[in-house]
């Protein structure tokens, strides 16, 4: 909703001031269909040619998150909490043997199956699996293990930073292509040197259409773009620190509760559950253990 009302105010206060104070719309509007094909034409292109395919996949779909905005919301946190509050119980009253059901098939696992928004989320389920797996076979350095998960956010991160770098380039380039499209505009007007002023002030006006073009939609469109979905990457990577805080600190031998409680002082603050939500929400997850452990 918000990215449909900066459109409109983007759109409306551009056009309504020049339509105020006098411009003439028409000149406009009959030089934007090819200005535009010029522009937006090679803009696409230009991306093909330098990014790679899964790169120009993946900025499809991020073109839909930037509209979307973060994932992660307050119940998912609290969920998160929950799950591996359950995961470190089982652990720690099961053992390696009781845990690994869990880790080996997390889809049909009692414990991933109470929270299908998080298990529909792959990486994250296996990010968590992986760690926990290495944790059945003595991985018992917390350092070590801290670095290991430190290293593995920063390479899915970087990974999932690529369709927005591709994006911003794609924006960075957008004023000079306008200036590319204003320039044939201008050859166009010179080819047509001895026609009347008022036609030569109509075509150079349309020349200038491109360069306002390649501006605008690279200020005030590609690059905002670009920036929001740098801000839901970051978002929806929280839940991997949030993760590795509490795997650490539950290596590092501290009770499966305070390991859950120093998880959600890194929830961000918008999200974050309180201590007495996250409290009861953990008492549930206490009674429906009973069952899974039995």
């Amino acid at each position: 909703m918000i990215n449909a009302v900066g459109l409109i105010v983007i759109l409306g206060c551009v056009f309504g001031s020049f339509i105020l104070s006098g411009g003439k719309v028409g000149i406009i509007l009959e030089a934007l269909p090819h200005e535009l094909m010029a522009i937006v034409g090679a803009s696409v292109g230009a991306f093909l040619l330098g990014n790679s395919l899964r790169t120009v996949k993946l900025a499809g779909s991020g073109l839909k998150r930037a509209f979307k905005g973060p994932r992660w919301t307050a119940e998912l946190y609290r969920d998160l909490l929950t799950l591996l509050f359950g995961l470190f119980t089982t652990f720690k009253k099961q053992g390696a043997t009781g845990i690994e059901s869990h880790l080996d098939a997390p889809e049909e696992s009692p414990l991933f199956s109470r929270y299908p928004k998080i298990l529909a989320d792959h990486h994250l389920v296996e990010f968590i699996c992986d760690y926990l797996r290495m944790m059945t076979v003595n991985f018992d350095d917390p350092h070590q293990l801290s670095e290991a998960m430190e290293a593995d956010i920063e390479r899915h991160h970087h990974e999932e930073l690529a369709p927005q770098h591709a994006l911003q380039q794609m924006a960075d380039g957008l004023p000079a292509i306008g200036i590319v499209a204003a320039v044939l505009g201008v050859i166009k007007t010179m080819a047509s040197i001895d026609q009347p002023v008022e036609v030569l002030g109509a075509m150079i006006g349309g020349a200038l259409v491109g360069t306002f073009l390649g501006v605008l939609l690279s200020y005030c469109l590609v690059g905002p773009l670009a920036s929001k979905l740098a801000e839901v990457i970051a978002a929806d990577s929280k839940p991997y620190s949030i993760v590795r805080t509490a795997l650490v600190a539950y290596a590092q031998g501290a009770p499966v509760q305070v390991a859950a409680e120093l998880a959600r002082r890194l929830t961000p603050s918008d999200c974050a559950p309180t201590f007495a939500q996250l409290e009861t929400a953990l008492n549930e997850a206490k009674n429906e253990l009973a069952p899974v452990a039995a």
